[in-house]
């Protein structure tokens, strides 16, 4: 049977890779046979990442979703399970991030942030999760960032965002773990991606590529199902971008 495995902000970025090397692996027979929803709110960005993936033999679905609105998520649930009849993987990847002084965050920044970064992520995952859990099966990832643990002064608002996450996955796993669910929170470091703006064109020589996120997450996900990788943390090996 095949594997359903929806990723959320697949159409740049890490999300873009993780898609990707799912289908990279698919082709290449490496234990994995699956069925990619992607999802984000630009379609023509899913068409590109789609295409690549169809290419590589993995069958897709796009689907034009904003995780914040939880009507929206909810009808991303029905569609799936009314075609499907299943969910193996949920990947947390959407999120965003404003970058900039404590004093100079807005209420806009505020909510734009936590809308997505952590009422999104909790609102997914809790439609999610009673499906896996009446399975005895699945894996639920969220791509965390090193600011859920290190404080950084140019985002104190992406960072709390981020600390909520950190906070659901510990109690989420108290659940998943009675159910023979995994739960995996994966916290890179920089990682050169649209959400640094023009600033990452100054740092991507020290940042990691989207494409060294991927790699772990689908090697997580190839773990036997006996095995549960808790948590990585992937940083550039010159260390933190203080920025």
């Amino acid at each position: 049977m095949k594997e359903i495995i929806i990723i959320t902000g697949a159409g740049k970025g890490i999300g873009r890779a993780i898609a990707i090397d799912f289908a990279r692996r698919a082709k290449e027979k490496e234990q994995c046979n699956p069925i990619l929803i992607l999802s984000s709110r630009t379609r023509s960005d899913l068409e590109k990442v789609a295409e690549i993936c169809r290419d590589l033999g993995t069958e897709t679905v796009i689907t034009e979703t904003d995780i914040a609105d939880t009507k929206a998520t909810r009808n991303l649930i029905e569609m799936v399970m009314e075609r499907f009849g299943h969910i193996d993987c949920l990947i947390n990847n959407a999120g965003v991030g404003r970058f900039k002084s404590l004093f100079e965050m807005t209420e806009e920044d505020f909510d734009d942030t936590m809308n997505i970064n952590a009422k999104g992520t909790f609102f997914l995952t809790q439609k999610v999760f009673p499906i896996m859990e009446q399975q005895r099966s699945g894996h639920i990832f969220f791509i965390s960032s090193i600011a859920a643990e290190t404080a950084f002064k140019s985002s104190s608002v992406y960072s709390m965002s981020k600390f909520a996450q950190n906070g659901l996955i510990a109690s989420l796993r108290l659940y998943a773990r009675e159910c023979n669910v995994r739960v995996t929170n994966i916290m890179p470091g920089a990682v050169y991606t649209p959400m640094w703006g023009e600033s990452g064109e100054h740092f991507k020589n020290v940042m990691m590529m989207p494409e060294d996120i991927a790699s772990a997450t689908v090697d997580a996900y190839l773990q036997p199902g006996r095995t549960c990788v808790e948590e990585i943390v992937i940083r550039p090996t010159g260390g933190d971008i203080n920025s």
